[in-house]
């Protein structure tokens, strides 16, 4: 296997996840301010509070601190060579409220600093606009992107930032994990919380999600030709349980409509035939103008990023099976033919080859690999080392992987490992699912030094870069 010489090796974070410094500078509150923190030992995801409570532990206030700590761990990134570094923009960091018409220069000028200490290294940005990031403000006074007037208040945010930083970032993401808006009314996506949505108003709001989407690629390349901006979705990779023909079809279809509709909408610019059915079954009515369509078609992106984590396999009777897994978007029944991570996440490295060519088939653009990792326990030794050969065999068979896929013709440009540092993780708030290459000294209660140490992957993944993937 070959890796291009121009190959995009990193890793990943958000702000939400890592920053720390809820409402330091200006910062408004962001809707994942408002998660309080759930517990992998007491089976709790986060509890999303309508008024954040003091006596309560909100992870993404302090997370790791890299608000503060960024050019320590920037120096630590450029040691192991990341080619590349994808981060999100906090928006209330811009626009506290995301309705305002002036940003707010603090904001602004944070992540100026940050550019440009990352091309102090020769490392490219990978910015992602909107990574589970909306305002408060906007959810809670507007219902999030059920309002169209939403789709405005990003595209004045997402034109801002592209004119601000137009000649320091080049690779742009308008939208993390967009797919997440077709389930549990989309909060993270579609800002909707105040209230019980029906699933046309979910797929509304999502639609309103698209067209800022497209609004914000059309802008983008007005203001700078040269900008690459893709879509990001979670890739649940999804096998039938057994060759029974019932198990075969409802694969497909929740294929269809978790992995490829998003991708469908965000690649080719229209709405794919098989929505239309689904529409129709459960009673789905979605307002799209003739207007709606040319923008969808005219803001397509320029390359596809998504999340792999594991796979799944599906059931016809999936609601009714008592042997689920868990995942990342959803679970599905298990796979005994694969191992499992500390947090029930199946293992599945041949899956992510599967996954780009099957998704490269589909769309034939640039693919980057912009989060995939191993959620473990570590253990620091005596001597402070992390010796993490899990995660280490984990990373070499996703690589692996890769090369094949390359190999088997597949355009892949880029590989960002997620959670690159230790951060809090976005299910459940704990610090304790550690995917990092880098360890974060900070407990799931919110205590430690915030001291940073180098694991055993951390060494491993340098001469990975090094060797542009040959040395695994």
């Amino acid at each position: 296997m070959s890796f291009p010489k121009n190959f995009l090796w990193g890793g990943a974070t958000a702000a939400n996840q890592c920053e720390g410094a809820w409402n330091v500078d200006g910062k408004g509150p962001s809707i994942s301010d408002h998660n309080r923190a759930g517990s992998r030992t007491s089976g709790t995801r986060r509890t999303f509070d309508l008024e954040i409570d003091d006596q309560y532990y909100y992870p993404s206030h302090t997370a790791i601190d890299s608000y503060h700590r960024y050019k320590e761990d920037i120096a630590l990134f450029a040691e192991m060579g990341f080619k590349v570094y994808r981060l999100s923009i906090a928006w209330t960091r811009i626009f506290p409220n995301g309705d305002e018409t002036t940003p707010n220069e603090a904001g602004l000028q944070y992540y100026d600093d940050l550019f440009d200490e990352l091309h102090k290294y020769g490392i490219e940005p990978l910015v992602t606009i909107s990574h589970f990031e909306l305002p408060f403000h906007l959810g809670k006074e507007y219902d999030g992107f059920l309002d169209k007037r939403t789709i405005g208040f990003y595209e004045r945010y997402a034109t801002t930032l592209f004119e601000r930083y137009k000649d320091k970032v080049k690779y742009w993401l308008t939208f993390n994990e967009i797919n997440f808006g077709t389930l549990d009314h989309g909060r993270r996506i579609n800002g909707l919380f105040n209230r019980e949505y029906t699933e046309s108003e979910q797929y509304q709001a999502l639609h309103n999600v698209f067209l800022a989407s497209a609004k914000a690629v059309i802008a983008g390349h007005k203001i700078n030709p040269d900008f690459q901006i893709g879509c990001m979705l979670a890739y649940i990779t999804m096998y039938p349980k057994t060759c029974r023909p019932a198990d075969v079809l409802k694969t497909q279809q929740m294929n269809d409509r978790l992995n490829y509709f998003c991708g469908d909408v965000q690649v080719k610019g229209a709405y794919p035939y098989y929505m239309k059915r689904y529409f129709e079954q459960n009673d789905i009515q979605v307002e799209i103008t003739e207007e709606d369509k040319a923008l969808l078609k005219a803001g397509t992106v320029d390359y596809y990023t998504f999340s792999y984590y594991m796979s799944t396999c599906i059931a016809d009777n999936l609601e009714d099976r008592d042997d689920k897994s868990g995942g990342n978007l959803f679970g599905g029944v298990s796979n005994e033919y694969l191992e499992t991570s500390d947090w029930g996440w199946q293992i599945d490295p041949i899956g992510l080859r599967y996954t780009l060519n099957q998704i490269y088939s589909r769309y034939e653009v640039p693919l980057m690999v912009v989060e995939n990792g191993l959620g473990a326990f570590d253990k620091v030794e005596e001597d402070g080392s992390i010796k993490d050969d899990y995660r280490i065999d984990y990373f070499k068979q996703h690589i692996i992987e890769m090369g094949n896929a390359i190999d088997d013709g597949v355009d892949l440009i880029g590989y960002t490992p997620w959670g690159c540092i230790d951060l809090i993780s976005a299910g459940t708030g704990e610090m304790s699912k550690r995917y990092g290459f880098i360890y974060v000294d900070r407990d799931d209660e919110g205590n430690g030094t915030l001291d940073r140490s180098r694991k055993d992957s951390f060494y491993w993944y340098k001469d990975v870069i090094a060797s542009n993937g040959e040395k695994l």
